[in-house]
């Protein structure tokens, strides 16, 4: 007999202007802000490199990857460290920027409604949007991002 959990913990990343809401299991770790830039010709949404204990790993902005612009990193910039999600081949770890650090949530039917307002564009990274009592809040499309990263070919 299969069980169905009825609470989903989860961390809302704060981004410039939209907060991303993610299973608390895909994130490894929040670092400070430790970008060197990425060598040669790469996708506008690759912000650089950073170290991750023993690795170097890419780090990516969601919002340009989106199509909109990332704010400039400041004093409150924190990379997010993703775990792949094991489903895209030759994807390494990666970092997300955002504008602070996660929190976390705790997410069930009575507190989220699906925001079918809302209308991504059609190759952004973005499943839905949610409606968490009165905050907005967007779903990313974890496995297309992770396709996007291990096409860059960078390996930690």
């Amino acid at each position: 007999m299969a069980v169905v959990a009825e609470e989903l913990y989860s961390l809302l990343v704060p981004l410039g202007g939209e907060r991303l809401v993610v299973p608390r299991n895909c994130i490894a770790e929040v670092i400070r802000y430790n970008v060197t830039p990425p060598e040669g010709s790469h996708e506008s949404w690759l912000h650089g490199m950073a170290r991750w204990g023993d690795q170097n790993i890419p780090v990516i902005s969601f919002e340009t990857m989106w199509g909109t612009k990332a704010p400039e990193p400041s004093g409150r910039t924190r990379i997010v460290v993703f775990r792949p999600l094991g489903t895209t081949p030759g994807c390494p770890p990666y970092g997300l920027l955002a504008e602070g650090f996660p929190q976390m949530v705790k997410l069930n039917r009575e507190v989220v409604v699906l925001d079918e307002s809302y209308s991504a564009p059609a190759d952004a990274p973005v499943v839905c949007q949610i409606i968490m009592i009165k905050d907005h809040a967007l779903i990313p499309d974890l496995e297309m991002v992770e396709r996007k990263v291990a096409d860059l070919g960078i390996n930690s």
